[in-house]
């Protein structure tokens, strides 16, 4: 059976929380419903580690709380955007 994957949270930046990386448990706040809210997250590598306080790119969401980030690309980066 092929289960329908939920993309509502791909694309989004997210700030760090809690230190992300492999092997371990990170957290990352998010926009979500009119809100933000507080995802565990890992790095979409298994390689990656992203100190709190670092923007984040969600590649992929695992619901209910879980989602796979990796590093803000220089063009959506608060300096590049102005």
């Amino acid at each position: 059976m092929h289960r329908e994957v939920n993309r509502s949270l791909t694309g989004k930046i997210g700030r760090v929380t809690g230190r992300i990386g492999p092997g371990t448990i990170g957290e990352v706040m998010l926009p979500f419903l009119g809100g933000t809210s507080a995802f565990h997250a890992h790095p979409f590598d298994k390689e990656s580690v992203f100190v709190v306080g670092e923007e984040v790119l969600v590649i992929y969401y695992e619901p209910p709380q879980t989602v796979f980030v990796e590093e803000l690309p220089d063009v959506l980066k608060k300096d590049a955007r102005g």
